[in-house]
């Protein structure tokens, strides 16, 4: 090459440095290849964690002598627990279905006398089928729990083992802990995130690309009835979407579906709200389809899979991701999801889940509305 053109190589040289000087100047391939990384390695890290830390267990003591007290003190003592006691399955039950138990555990009447007789009652304990992941690993480290304490307590009386404690799973709103019963409305809610988000990034960037937006600002309409004007038909359409995966779910994947209509209508327009501003703002802030479309997925996706506990419980996350997860929309939507179709309409969940996803709809509502100027530069 050099032979035949002696500055080819020169050419060269100087076409590889205008590249790096272009890597360099360009914040999106540093933000490609340096805070991606990061950012994909800090979530997988902290987030996506399989074990169930600090669960939050009920405990009736229905025994009330030393044996079933020093029993839930070592409950209380161990961190895969959170202890709340109570007096009754009435009083407790109700914090299954708003989420705020995972389980009931319950010392029957006789616990200490059956173990002096090495006759031991069993332990009940009642959970949340409809999390799956979290349902299997509490009876698990329940058994774990009652084992270790009556084998210690054995060795501390100088005993046998004898036979061992056991406790009577019994799983609510799931009975045969199904899978789909919980994988199936995260899944709506993944795809209403992503579909959502979508729609509407593209919609002003798209105006901008093909020079249509100065016209429209040109016209009389003000900046908040466009910005409406432009979001009611995606709206419908993304109810149009979540109600085709509503239909798949109870006659596809044979989900039940306990709440009423009204309920999945307030609480997918509360989620439309949030997600169709939020790409909305997407696009009036970048202008171009394509990076409106990547920065969408990454930003509606993601957050949704990792952050939302769809997946993974989010009491097991560190303090810090804990907190970031309650700006991501889908955290209020897929444990709403889950109980109208596994539970039924628990309003006390669903009415603070809704106000929020509707306040950052306003929130994002209002950012559009300043990012769209009348003068485009």
């Amino acid at each position: 090459m050099s032979a035949r053109d002696p500055h080819a190589r020169r050419r060269a040289g100087a076409i590889r440095a205008k590249e790096w000087a272009q890597v360099w100047l360009d914040p999106s391939t540093f933000g490609l290849v340096v805070l991606m990384p990061l950012i994909l390695m800090i979530l997988f890290g902290n987030a996506v964690s399989l074990d169930v830390k600090a669960s939050r267990l009920g405990v009736i003591d229905r025994d009330h002598t030393a044996a079933s007290r020093e029993l839930v003190q070592v409950l209380r003592h161990n961190s895969s627990f959170a202890v709340v006691e109570g007096p009754a399955l009435a009083e407790l039950e109700g914090g299954l279905k708003d989420g705020t138990l995972r389980g009931i555990a319950t010392i029957p009447e006789g616990f200490e006398q059956g173990l002096a007789l090495d006759q031991p009652r069993d332990v009940q304990l009642v959970t949340d089928g409809a999390q799956v992941n979290t349902a299997t690993f509490l009876t698990g480290h329940l058994r774990g729990a009652l084992r270790a304490w009556s084998e210690a307590r054995a060795s501390q009386y100088g005993a046998s083992a004898g036979p061992m404690i056991e406790i009577v799973p019994r799983y609510t709103y799931n009975p045969g802990l199904q899978s789909r019963y919980m994988l199936v409305p995260g899944a709506i809610g993944i795809v209403m995130a992503m579909i959502g988000s979508l729609l509407t990034a593209l919609i002003m960037a798209r105006e901008y690309e093909r020079g249509t937006m100065e016209g429209l600002l040109s016209t009389p309409i003000s900046i908040p009835s466009l910005v409406l004007s432009k979001l009611i038909p995606y709206y419908v359409l993304g109810l149009a979407s979540t109600g085709i995966c509503v239909l798949v779910a109870v006659y596809g994947y044979g989900l039940p579906f306990r709440g009423s209509i009204l309920a999945l209508f307030l609480i997918a327009s509360a989620f439309l709200a949030a997600v169709l501003g939020q790409g909305l703002l997407i696009s009036a802030g970048t202008k171009n389809q394509f990076v409106s479309t990547q920065f969408a997925l990454l930003s509606g996706f993601l957050p949704s899979l990792l952050l939302s506990g769809f997946l993974f419980e989010i009491d097991s996350m560190p303090p810090a991701i804990q907190w970031l997860t309650y700006i991501v929309p889908a955290r209020y939507l897929i444990p709403s999801l889950q109980s109208v179709f596994l539970v039924g309409d628990v309003w006390r969940l669903f009415i603070p889940n809704i106000v929020i996803l509707f306040g950052f709809g306003a929130f994002f509502f209002l950012r559009v509305t300043r990012a769209i100027k009348r003068r485009i530069a």
